[in-house]
């Protein structure tokens, strides 16, 4: 990045997309397809590499609860309403459907955290544990 240059701030582009499906790859991580951009069968793809929080139906459901597949399935379809990151909170994806919540521990982690791609703008991110809004794991 030269100086002058703003970052892009790629959750933002989600906002008023539809999140259409949520895709358990394996046992090993959890897909999110968004619209995306409107006109093309380019779907935005979040793929989060550790399991994420889920606020849905009243609570807070964690990987290891029984329902929280179910939980996940329900977000399905919710339009992005808000979509935040910051240091300490991870990455937060609030849908009408509930929100979306990743911020691991770091023995939950094994290289990357999430991945985001297919944006507008063409920018695409990878999280990793002691960068950015993931700073606090180290």
């Amino acid at each position: 990045m030269t100086s002058g240059e703003m970052p892009i701030d790629v959750l933002s582009e989600l906002l008023g997309d539809r999140m259409y499906s949520v895709e358990f790859v394996v046992n090993d991580y959890v897909q999110f397809r968004f619209d995306g951009q409107t006109g093309t069968n380019h779907p935005v793809v979040l793929n989060s590499y550790v399991w994420p929080s889920i606020e849905a139906l009243g609570r807070t459901w964690h990987e290891t609860d029984l329902g929280y597949a179910d939980a996940i399935r329900q977000l399905a379809p919710g339009v992005v309403q808000s979509a935040v990151e910051a240091t300490g909170t991870g990455i937060r994806i609030e849908l009408d459907t509930g929100v979306i919540v990743i911020h691991p521990l770091l023995e939950e982690v094994f290289v990357e955290i999430a991945e985001l791609m297919g944006l507008r703008s063409g920018a695409w991110v990878v999280w990793r544990p002691g960068e950015e809004s993931f700073e606090d794991l180290v």
